[in-house]
């Protein structure tokens, strides 16, 4: 029975939101899209309507699992507060205990304290079986593969093409793999997409259909269906029935759930308040089995009427207003002819040229939030009105864009429309193939693409197109062309990005136009009680409704998220399936290169006259590389001659810095900038197990330090630094080289073309040399147009003050997502920012003023007070550089990094030119930086005092250089090969410095190959020696590498515990990539079964066949990455696997694409290679996030880039006592304990693939044992698995079978000399200090291989001279010779014999004596 009663203030309670209004129908599929409209100009800022008082204004500051409690109780809770805009009515005087009755509940850790961890619930995701095989597409169109057939199903229903999503649902019904709750799901997305537009477009048998749907695929089917299930088809009835069918079928519905959750229809989302009060007056339970027996032969009412009982206005969303103009500023000067990218940058910074003067800080939080989301807004629409305007003047001037000269833009504008006219009329045929009854290849084709291309627009795709095109020529080079693949990947990525950019509008649109309009209709409306509960009419969002009832229907999911386990979807629907992908950017790059036509230009070779064409601007054509035919899209060599004038600037308004604080992260794809998503973990495309994993985290709540670490550096204001900018842009515009500035017209001389009757080699090094000369110019031009955007972008923000939102990589490590502009950059963009928010000086932070000048200007290795006292002695020099950047001495410019410098001098003379610098208030951000800080992290894992000390983890008077450290390792062992009259010693002996081991020492840790080592080396030499290979007799290549072997050599031996343990994590590596896992055993164990007794009546040779194949498949199952939770809680999945390729048909040619897949077997080498650095990285994170979080708790402005720490001169002190904490919390934990321990509970039950020697006496007794069993390899795996599972058994009979069974695995038990080889043969590459070899990943086959490392070349001193007698010409007939005659591979693997062992890891290596704790009195551990 419904009462109606008075508003009356009050608090809402949980069983009342849990019962009561949802919207009508939170809409599923994409409402119509806005009509654009002229605008008012009423408003100079803000365009949109400010809040309402009663809509909650914060945003979110926290992540973590949502506990169900009181919503009193909960308001500060961050996932709440984003979506609940009424959340602060929700207080009352009843929710607080009365005085004396408050329980003092225990206050928890401070965020940058380290959470207990456990290694038995460390998450873990099952490995991925072998995918399915693609079934062929259907006649209609439907795709075969699972996720292609998802993603049709998702655009079908966007763009309301209901009759193709019902074909992917019959043919989803058909299918064995898709488990009942993910079929039930798509049911109901299907029938509430059917409401949906059942109610815009009326039909008279909607109705009728959907009865039939729901009898005939979803109960006919088996299929369980749930309360929103039943919620929809309440809906039908109730839209489309009257009298006493209604009432029965209402019955009907609602008797279909159980009695205990028979209302819970309600909390589905679907129904509204007046259908509540509907079915509340015609359900009654006791009627429950007459109305079932009364409809038991009740059929689907033919005549049926459409919304009838559906009263819902439909209201447009309010336009935006155009924001003012005021007078324009300087601009910065341009390169040359560059009209593209520039002005595309420039029409998107053309909104602070109307707010100039103007300081958006002083607005409000939502004003500033308007414009932010304005900024964020895609260049597309703009582009097109740019292009359209430049080809409207020009005709004012009656010119044509036809015999425009000079610049690209002009034309563009053309390029779309005759895009956009061909893309209309494939529109017109989307229907046609979908209609026809006997589909051709073009129409099945067209079919599976349709629904995509439906999503968005002609004019838009055209726009998308051509940008997309044009960035993609820029950035891979115009003149050499780009591969077909390359580009239509490419351009596909980009229209499925602002496909999904226009669908999330739309759909926010629209929850906006809903929300209103139910406030408009529940404000005034009654107040209902139900069975004595009252229901307010105060309606929240559909944001708040959508987040409580996924709260409600996510019981289930809560429970698992408390277990390690994590259960991956079906299937994967967040982006498009490579098939998808490459049959809409193939159609769209199509129309583009049949439709843009550029101008050419020539004189005729007989009338000398000018003869203006029209000529393609993209030709498709193949090439053949390495064997294989390559398509390429060549551009023609005018377009490519604009290119080179223009930089790519297209898409930048996604990468402006914010100005609000960026959104904190609360889910993996929500937090940073405002409008346009960004992802919490970058990840590649197709590697889905890194976000999996990083989901599953954030759901259970152990992403928290994490995310709210993000957000710390995301707070950070900033602001530009106007007296760096203002020499900074006078030098620029001068066009001269300065600093790191590139010069505007660079003298870079060609060299002189040598006669043709000279030697051919002296033309081939004259072609060399031109080539480097060319090249060089390009490369300034490059950086001085990149340089451009970020002064473009710097004059724009240099009035206000703005935020860099971060996310991270796979391993943690902190990014701003700005790319142009941000604290990461060079030299010169660290010079143009400063602190928004200034602090006083105090007492030490003139002192540390002074130590800041003098670490950018390089002199960091000496003692702070050396430091301190060399910015005193050249306050002459700095008030010069002050007074006269550009015309004084240019002290500054000596500097190693001089603009930073300049911005220090600017400080330190503005605090000392004020009555008391104590008092100054300071915005300059002091750095602190570590000592080749991965080293650091590897001395405290080893416990090397010696390393420790060279790292600056032991107090000293002076801080310690690693590198001259290693430079006189280098030294000595060089003096020893020079006694013993090495003539490669001769050659580099004194010649040897800090700056010449450097960058490889640094390197080293991180996984630099020898390759990359000695190039590095060779660089330095060649700078500080260039005549060293003449004066020498010795070739420069030849000496790098013998002084980057005496590198390796050194920090090997300054490291020793450091490389006991990167051993240990590379042997660890090496056996999960080798191991199975017991889902994969169970699976093997279940096929084996399966094909014994299909054996049974084959032959003897089919079943040897099939055992055969069966092991090959067992040694392709390799598929255990390495996965590790960092001390945050942070789950790192590497993702190195070898992915296989697909060939995919399309329009323009068969493309041969690498998918990457779950499945995809483990690429052992670069797990291997990549661990150790990658390991060392996430501790590097750890230790970053940790003292943002500490230095965020104290008050302080923190930013970082990786082991550099910036803050206050007044707060350094601070600081670096909270970093030496940090890392003091990190390493007094047994680190690699703890990762022993997880590596135990994360592959317990696995069996490994090891190896002995053959001549081994354990290699010999297994030999002699398999000639007596004769096993397959698959046999003897699974033999070994019943052991290990009869040895686990509680039984005793079933323990002693188990110990007398005999196996491999049993000798190896039994030798106790013998131990198995490293399961890998790339082990030695992996420890500090190792020559790592650069094998190429595809010579690489996963078995033993016996590799020489280049080391060899340097030690053997007559193959080295030998080498350097061989001429370039014959070394290239040699390797020719080598090609025509291959030798016969070696059989390596013959000297080892492979067993199946159960997954131990090694034991941990002994710590050094180093204690951690000694870090805390070293002054010098960032400094």
């Amino acid at each position: 029975m419904l009462l109606r009663h008075r508003h009356a203030p009050r608090t809402l309670p949980l069983t009342g939101l849990n019962m009561l209004r949802r919207p009508c129908l939170p809409s599923r599929c994409t409402p119509a899209r806005p009509q654009d409209s002229t605008t008012s100009d009423r408003r100079l800022l803000v365009t949109r309507a400010r809040l309402a008082p009663w809509r909650r204004k914060t945003t979110p500051v926290s992540l973590g699992v949502i506990p169900h409690r009181p919503l009193a109780t909960a308001v500060d809770d961050p996932l709440l507060q984003d979506d609940v805009p009424f959340a602060d009515r929700l207080r009352s005087r009843h929710n607080t205990p009365p005085h004396g009755y408050v329980q003092q509940q225990p206050s928890p850790p401070p965020l940058y304290h380290l959470r207990a961890f456990d290694p038995a619930m460390t998450l873990h995701v099952r490995v991925q079986e072998i995918p399915t095989l693609r079934a062929r597409a259907t006649a209609q169109g439907i795709p075969g593969g699972l996720d292609e057939m998802m993603s049709v199903f998702d655009a079908c229903l966007d763009v309301n093409k209901l009759e193709r999503a019902a074909l992917v649902l019959e043919r989803c019904n058909a299918r064995e793999d898709l488990p009942y709750a993910d079929l039930i799901a798509l049911h109901n997305r299907y029938l509430r997409a059917a409401i949906d537009r059942a109610l815009d477009q009326p039909d008279s048998h909607w109705a009728q259909s959907l009865h039939q749907w729901f009898e005939v695929q979803i109960r006919g089917k088996l299929i369980p269906h749930t309360p929103e299930t039943i919620a929809c088809m309440l809906k039908v009835a109730l839209l489309s029935s009257r009298g006493p069918r209604l009432k029965r079928l209402v019955n009907r519905y609602m008797d279909m759930l159980p009695e205990e959750s028979v209302w819970s229809v309600l909390d589905a989302g679907v129904l509204n308040q007046q259908d509540v009060g509907t079915i509340t007056g015609i359900y009654l339970p006791t009627s429950a089995t007459s109305a079932t027996s009364e409809l038991a032969t009740d059929e689907v009412d033919p005549a049926l009427t459409n919304g009838e009982g559906d009263d819902e206005p439909n209201y447009k969303p309010p336009l935006e207003e155009p924001m003012g103009k005021s007078a324009p500023v300087p601009q910065v000067l341009s390169v040359a002819q560059k009209g593209l990218g520039l002005k595309t940058l420039r029409e998107m910074l053309s909104f602070f040229d109307q707010i100039q003067g103007k300081d958006l800080s002083k607005l409000s939080v939502e004003e500033r939030r308007e414009i932010q989301a304005r900024l964020e807004q895609d260049c597309v629409e703009a582009a097109i009105q740019r292009w359209r305007i430049e080809n409207q003047n020009l005709a004012k001037m009656g010119r044509s864009t036809s015999f425009s000269t000079g610049a690209l833009n002009s034309q563009l504008y053309e390029w779309q429309q005759a895009v956009e006219a061909k893309l209309r009329e494939e529109f017109k045929l989307f229907d046609e193939s979908e209609t026809r009854e006997k589909k051709t290849v073009e129409d099945v084709e067209r079919c599976l693409y349709a629904p995509f291309m439906r999503q968005s627009t002609p004019a838009r795709l055209a726009a998308v197109t051509i940008m997309g095109t044009l960035n993609v020529l820029a950035h891979q080079g115009a003149d050499k062309g780009v591969s077909l693949a390359t580009h239509l990947t490419t351009v596909s990525k980009l229209v499925e990005e602002d496909v999904r950019f226009q669908t999330r509008q739309r759909i926010a649109e629209a929850r906006k136009v809903k929300y209103r309009e139910e406030r408009r209709l529940e404000t005034f409306g009654p107040r209902l009680t139900f069975n004595g509960t009252t229901l307010d009419s105060t309606a929240p969002d559909s944001a708040t409704l959508d987040n409580t009832t996924s709260q409600l229907n996510e019981a289930p999911a809560t429970a698992q998220a408390e277990s390690r386990i994590i259960e991956v979807p079906s299937y994967d629907s967040t982006s498009w399936p490579p098939l998808i992908r490459a049959k809409v950017g193939a159609q769209v790059l199509s129309a583009l290169i049949e439709c843009a036509k550029i101008k050419v230009v020539r004189e005729h070779p007989e009338t000398k006259a000018l003869i203006s064409q029209m000529q393609p601007a993209l030709a498709r054509t193949t090439i053949h590389r390495k064997g294989k035919r390559i398509g390429m899209i060549m551009p023609n060599k005018v377009l490519v001659d604009l290119m080179k004038r223009e930089p790519r600037g297209d898409f930048l308004a996604r990468h402006l810095p914010m100005l609000v604080e960026p959104q904190p992260w609360t889910k993996f794809n929500k937090g940073g900038f405002l409008e346009f998503p960004s992802q919490l973990v970058r990840v590649k495309n197709g590697e889905r197990d890194q976000k999996i994993y990083a989901e599953a985290a954030i759901q259970r709540g152990d992403l928290d330090q994490v995310t709210k670490g993000l957000d710390v550096l995301g707070r950070t204001a900033w602001q530009i630094n106007r007296p760096v900018f203002d020499v900074m842009l006078e030098a620029w515009n001068s066009g001269e080289a300065l600093a790191n500035i590139p010069p505007l017209d660079p003298k870079i001389p060609i060299p002189e073309e040598p006669d043709s009757s000279e030697d051919p080699m002296v033309r081939r090094d004259w072609l060399i040399r031109v080539r480097a000369a060319e090249n060089e110019k390009s490369g300034l031009h490059s950086e001085r147009c990149f340089m451009n955007f970020q002064l473009e972008i710097a004059r724009a923000f240099r009035e206000q003050t703005f935020y860099f939102p971060h996310n991270m990589d796979f391993r943690g490590r902190a990014y701003p997502i700005p790319a142009y502009l941000n604290h990461m950059g060079a030299d010169h963009v660290r010079g143009l920012l400063r602190f928004a928010v200034g602090r006083e000086l105090g007492e030490n932070g003139l002192r540390w003023l002074k130590v800041q000048l003098a670490n950018v200007f390089g002199y960091d290795k000496a003692s702070l007070e050396e430091r301190e006292a060399f910015a005193t002695d050249h306050m002459e020099d700095i008030s010069d550089s002050v007074a006269s950047p550009l015309t004084g001495k240019r002290w500054w410019l000596k500097a190693e990094d001089p603009w930073q410098c300049l911005a220090a001098c600017f400080e330190l003379k503005a605090a000392l030119d004020s009555p008391d610098p104590t008092k100054y208030v300071s915005h300059l951000p002091v750095h602190q930086d570590g000592t080749c800080n991965g080293l650091q992290h590897y001395a405290a894992l080893g416990g090397d005092r010696w390393g420790a000390q060279q790292v600056n983890l032991l107090p000293g008077d002076r801080p310690a250089d690693v590198y001259s450290a290693v430079a006189d390792l280098v030294k000595i062992g060089i003096a020893e090969d020079l006694a013993a009259g090495s003539f490669l010693a001769k050659a580099v002996d004194g010649k040897i410095t800090r700056k010449v081991v450097k960058q490889t020492v640094m390197t080293n840790v991180y996984g630099v190959t020898f390759i990359g080592a000695k190039a590095q080396v060779q660089k330095q030499i060649d700078a500080a020696y260039p005549n060293i290979g003449a004066e020498s007799g010795v070739p420069s290549p030849v000496l790098a590498s013998y002084i980057a072997t005496k590198i390796f050599k050194a920090l090997s031996t300054m490291f020793s515990g450091a490389h006991d343990i990167q051993y240990w994590l590379g042997e660890c590596a090496g056996r999960v990539c080798r191991a199975l896992t017991p889902e994969q055993l169970e699976r093997i164990a279940t096929d084996d079964t399966k094909a014994t007794e299909k054996s049974k009546t084959s032959k003897k040779g089919a079943k040897k066949k099939s055992s055969t194949a069966t092991m090959e498949q067992i040694l392709n199952q390799f598929r255990s990455t390495i996965v590790w939770t960092t001390p945050l809680r942070m789950p790192i999945v590497q993702p190195y696997r070898k992915s296989g390729t697909r060939v995919i048909s399309t329009c323009l040619q068969d493309l041969t694409l690498q998918i990457p897949e779950r499945s995809d077997p483990v690429n052992r080498r670069k797990q291997l290679q990549a661990f150790p650095p990658n390991f060392i990285h996430s501790l590097d994170a750890s230790h970053m996030l940790l003292s943002a979080l500490e230095c965020d708790e104290l008050g302080l402005s923190f930013a970082a880039v990786h082991d550099s720490f910036w803050t206050h001169a007044a707060d350094v002190d601070v600081m670096n006592r909270v970093l030496r904490d940090a890392f003091v919390r990190i390493h007094s934990d047994d680190v690699i304990k703890r990762l022993g321990s997880e590596f135990e509970a994360r592959y317990q039950g696995s069996l490994y693939l090891a190896t002995v020697t053959r001549k081994s006496d354990l290699g010999k007794d297994i030999l002699a044992l398999r000639s007596s069993k004769k096993q397959s390899m698959q046999e003897e795996l699974l033999e070994e698995r019943e052991r290990q599972r009869l040895l686990a058994s509680d039984d005793p009979k079933e323990v002693e079978k188990g110990l007398e069974m005999v196996t491999p695995a049993t000798l190896y038990e039994k030798s106790a000399s013998s131990q198995p080889l490293p399961s890998n043969d790339e082990i030695h590459e992996v420890a500090l200090g190792s020559i790592t070899s650069s094998k190429p990943e595809d010579q690489f086959d996963g078995e033993s291989d016996s590799l020489e490392p280049e080391r060899s070349a340097t030690e053997d001193v007559g193959q080295v001279k030998g080498l350097m007698d061989v001429t370039h010409f014959e070394a290239t007939l040699k390797r020719m010779n080598t090609v025509q005659a291959p030798a016969s591979p070696k059989r390596t693997d013959y000297h080892f014999v492979s067993l199946w062992l159960p997954l131990t890891f090694p034991a941990i290596p002994p710590k050094g004596d180093f204690d951690v704790r000694d870090l805390k009195s070293s002054k010098y551990f960032f400094s």
